[in-house]
């Protein structure tokens, strides 16, 4: 009878496919859900439509609620069209990440939107916010696997 020798961590893999594979897939996998999340949700911005309009526009009281939600739409739909061309994914990321911490502010300007009983009771908002965080984590999923074009450099040798 012949076995299989176990992966390094001693789990089996039940369809037998290599860790590169699952990898490459998840990267690719996150960039085309980030692509599809940010553009269906800057589409509705911009069609006025979306149901984060009352979250949104009272984050940004400050700023009229057609300017923020016009910017915010057409910020998330470059966003996620970016997202689709693997050669401009890092310009992606860099517009993503500028944009999430944002996101958290709700909790702390609209707590009223975002909590039953702060701070452990979240309302839909709330539970919509925190998800960041795996926005976050596959971000950094995505960079980490971003080449760059960056030679490195040469030790210099001091002839003495």
């Amino acid at each position: 009878m012949q076995t299989t020798p176990l992966p390094a961590n001693g789990i089996p893999d039940p369809l037998g496919l290599s860790a590169e594979w699952r990898d490459r897939f998840a990267r690719s996998f996150f960039c085309y859900a980030f692509a599809i999340i940010f553009i269906w949700f800057g589409a509705l911005k911009l069609f006025g439509v979306s149901p984060a309009y009352e979250l949104v526009t009272r984050t940004f009281y400050f700023l009229s609620p057609k300017f923020v939600m016009l910017l915010l739409g057409g910020w998330e739909l470059a966003t996620g069209c970016l997202f689709l061309f693997p050669r401009l994914r890092g310009l992606a990321l860099i517009l993503m990440f500028l944009q999430i911490p944002g996101t958290f502010l709700p909790l702390v300007i609209v707590p009223e939107l975002c909590f039953v009983k702060a701070p452990w009771i979240l309302t839909t908002n709330g539970e919509f916010i925190l998800k960041n965080l795996l926005m976050i984590g596959g971000g950094l999923l995505i960079g980490g696997s971003l080449k760059t074009n960056v030679k490195p450099v040469s030790p210099v040798r001091i002839r003495t």
